[in-house]
Parts: structure tokens; C-alpha cells; sequence
């Protein structure tokens, strides 16, 4: 009733969950295709100088565009630190970097399950670091602080670890048959690497989304 009486609480609750959910899905986007573009260039192609460079100037500029977006629904601009933007937009490339490293160090299913643990310890100081950035002065419970920081970072460590499984230790394809073209028929194939990309996406989206639900929450 008491939503009843005051309809712009309604409206205010709608507002941010629709803010929330297209800033999720902006930044998700953004790191989808810079961790895909760069995963594809360093691990899924034969490494070479060109290609590590290349994917590390990928890494970096789409990690700067994704700690931009949290900042793009701050409450406060004043509160904004362009120095720390960048430090966290470094930890998030050094994450990504450390847990492909770790992965190939070790080696096989220990190495990647080990190589999560890392990225997923990685992520929850980037995603603390970028709290910092831009919400200094909010001081939130430590149930807030999980959900906000460690939930996401196991979300997104757990897509990584069905991006390797699938690109690593898989190899199975589903063709799909679509609609003949005179003498041929038009097919689609679906492999282990794309439905890899695929889950990991569903994982950081699902991420980011209860990161900023948590952020634009008063």
C-alpha cells in the first residue's frame, strides 16, 4: 500500500533497476569482446610478439572502457579519481594476464581450477579498487561488500573456467541443419570454443549485473 501511496518510489525502483541492468550489459559487453578479442589473439591462434602485443593493447584499452562504465552511473562526479581508473583499469589487464600464465604454468585441470582461484582473488582488489574510485565515502556492511565484490569474482573466475574447459579440454561440434538451397542445405556448426564464449558470457553478465544492482541501491 505504502508503494500505493507514493508512486515515484515505484518509478525511482524501476529507473534503477533499468539503469542497472544496460550499464551490466555495457560493461559485460565491453569485456566479453576485449577478453574474447585477446584470448583468441594469445591462446586460441599460434602467440607470437605481434599477437602478445596486440592482445595486450586489447586488454588494456577495453579494461579502461569497462571501469569507465561504473563510473558513467556514479552519484557523485566530484567523488571520481582519474588516477585510480587507470590503476584499476591495470589490475584488471594483470588479472587476465596472471590467470592465462597460471593456467599454462600448471597445466591441465589443476591449472585451470588454480588459475580461477588466482583470477577470482585478482578481480574481487580490481572490483574493490574500483568501489574506491568513484564511491570513496560510501561505506557499505560486509554483506553488501560480498555481494558487490567476491560473488561477482567467483561468477566471472567460474565463466573463465568454462571458457579454458571448453577451448582446452574439449573438442565436440553440433551441426544444425537449416534450410536447403537447391542442392545444398544450409548448415550452422555450434563447437565446444563457441559455446565456451557463450557461457562465459552468461557468467559475466550475471556478474556485472549484481555489481551494479548493489552499487545503485541507497
Amino acid at each position: 500500500m505504502s508503494v500505493i501511496r507514493r508512486p515515484g518510489v515505484l518509478g525511482q525502483t524501476t529507473q534503477r533497476r533499468l539503469v542497472g541492468a544496460t550499464s551490466a550489459l555495457s560493461a559485460a559487453a565491453i569485456e566479453a569482446l576485449t577478453v574474447g578479442t585477446w584470448f583468441a589473439l594469445v591462446a586460441v591462434e599460434s602467440r607470437t610478439i605481434f599477437t602478445a602485443l596486440a592482445g595486450l593493447g586489447v586488454l588494456l584499452f577495453g579494461s579502461l572502457l569497462r571501469t569507465g562504465v561504473l563510473g558513467s552511473v556514479t552519484t557523485d562526479p566530484y567523488h571520481r579519481s582519474q588516477p585510480m581508473r587507470f590503476v584499476a583499469a591495470i589490475v584488471l589487464a594483470a588479472s587476465w594476464l596472471v590467470w592465462l600464465l597460471t593456467a599454462e604454468w600448471i597445466g591441465g585441470l589443476e591449472g585451470i581450477a588454480v588459475a580461477g582461484a588466482v583470477l577470482a582473488v585478482g578481480l574481487s582488489i580490481q572490483f574493490t579498487l574500483e568501489r574506491r574510485t568513484y564511491y570513496r565515502y560510501r561505506t557499505d556492511r560486509l554483506s553488501q561488500t560480498v555481494v558487490s565484490t567476491i560473488v561477482p569474482s567467483v561468477l566471472v573466475a567460474l565463466g573463465a573456467t568454462v571458457l579454458l574447459i571448453a577451448t582446452w579440454l574439449v573438442d565436440w561440434s553440433i551441426v544444425f541443419a537449416l534450410f536447403p538451397i537447391g542442392e545444398t542445405t544450409l548448415t550452422l556448426e555450434v563447437g565446444s570454443i563457441a559455446a565456451g564464449f557463450a557461457g562465459y558470457g552468461v557468467f559475466l553478465f550475471l556478474a556485472q549485473q549484481r555489481r551494479f544492482h548493489q552499487l545503485l541501491t541507497p
